[in-house]
């Protein structure tokens, strides 16, 4: 189900980018003081086939998102991720390191060894 959404929101982001480049250009700016034909009587055409597609577009792309986010693949319950585990099992820095006193038996020299 996640792959499914996830390439339908490629294609709707790819038909969205086309769209979007493909429309005319109504901001303001120099090119709006020379071109009055997208006017009709002082109201512009706002309900052209380019504009209502674009915003169906960005409608499905906004609802494929949220889709995805519901439909990833969990894990296990009990499985963490790899930063939880480490946080975990870090040493507190604020606690005092216990370093040996004594050297325990098995590493301590003999007499007769090798330091003559």
């Amino acid at each position: 189900m996640y792959v499914l959404v996830s390439v339908l929101i490629i294609i709707a982001s790819i038909l969205l980018t086309l769209i979007v480049l493909v429309q005319n250009s109504k901001g303001g700016g120099l090119a709006s003081n020379f071109s009055s034909s997208n006017q009709v009587m002082g109201v512009r055409k706002t309900a052209d086939f380019l504009e209502k597609a674009t915003w169906t577009l960005a409608i499905s792309l906004v609802v494929l998102c949220l889709a995805a986010a519901m439909t990833i693949p969990r894990g296990a319950v009990e499985e963490r991720s790899r930063i939880e585990q480490e946080v975990n099992n870090a040493v507190d820095p604020t606690q005092m390191p216990q370093f040996p006193t004594s050297v325990p038996e098995t590493e301590q020299p003999t007499e007769g060894g090798e330091g003559n």
